[in-house]
């Protein structure tokens, strides 16, 4: 909300003049808008590789095209987008769960802390062989 403010005045009045009057400091504003221009880089080069670029070519890619910025950053602001590369290979799916198979009570209603010493004690019935 204040950076819109301040986009929309700072040709008139300066940008530092409006941050001293607002509760915003420059380097906060200028943060913000150097992370739009990231965001927006990074979304156009996932989107120019078909969505298939992970972080790591994403980063690549911004720096073949002389965007400066740092792998943890373009990691960050992909996960905030929501944004993922391809995954290759098969799932790997270790357990699959009987749902006929008898299963123990719970006992402590998922409640697994205590008032005090030998309240309260909690076993892995699971075979280790």
């Amino acid at each position: 909300m204040m950076v819109t403010f301040i986009d929309e005045h700072r040709e008139a009045d300066g940008t530092l003049s409006i941050c001293r009057q607002l509760p915003i400091a420059p380097s906060v504003y200028y943060e913000h808008k150097a992370r739009v221009r990231s965001s927006k880089a990074i979304e156009r080069a996932w989107k120019k590789n078909f969505g298939v670029y992970g972080a790591r070519k994403v980063w690549r890619q911004m720096i073949r095209e002389g965007v400066t910025v740092a792998r943890c950053v373009v990691e960050r602001l992909m996960a905030e987008m929501g944004l993922r590369g391809v995954v290759r290979g098969p799932k790997c799916k270790t357990t699959i769960p009987d749902d006929l198979a008898e299963r123990p009570r719970d006992l402590v209603k998922r409640n697994f802390t205590a008032d005090r010493p030998n309240q309260l004690w909690v076993a892995d019935p699971t075979p280790t062989s």
